[in-house]
């Protein structure tokens, strides 16, 4: 139970900064928090990671939805023998991706807003939160996958 309150607290916060962001910076200027390298400014992005795949709308949606299909599917299946660890992870990237796929079907686009330039000379595509859970719950299910920590519970 603990897991799905993670998601939809996940999918809570994910599209609550979107609104706020639609809200206060659609047609504004970015938020610069800290100059040259952190701010908040809004993109609307038709692709997918780091806007590859520019209009694809209904082949993200098709993916996504098949995406998030298996992870129930499996979830359902298997929750009882899963550590938590991998249901954290899996919760986490789950979460992120339904929060981007309620912008593709809701918008045709997804919110992004969180620009990070650490690098001059290289300009990091701005992201969300969704995108911030997608990629941590993806690292933490390849580390699990990597040193085999998905194991059935030991009794």
């Amino acid at each position: 139970m603990i897991f799905i309150i993670l998601a939809i607290f996940i999918v809570a916060l994910d599209q609550a900064s979107k609104f706020l962001v639609v809200k206060y910076l659609m047609n504004q200027p970015p938020i610069v928090i800290i100059k040259d390298h952190f701010e908040l400014r809004y993109v609307e992005n038709y692709g997918a990671a780091f806007g590859i795949l520019q209009e694809k709308r209904i082949f993200f949606i098709i993916i996504t939805a098949i995406v998030i299909l298996l992870i129930v599917f499996y979830f359902y299946n298997k929750f009882d023998i899963l550590s938590n660890f991998t249901k954290f992870a899996m919760s986490m990237f789950l979460a992120g991706a339904i929060g981007n796929f309620i912008d593709r079907l809701r918008l045709g686009y997804v919110v992004d807003f969180i620009r990070v330039n650490l690098i001059k000379s290289y300009d990091f595509p701005v992201f969300n939160v969704a995108d911030m859970f997608i990629v941590i719950g993806t690292v933490l299910i390849v580390f699990i996958v990597l040193f085999d920590k998905y194991e059935v519970k030991r009794y």
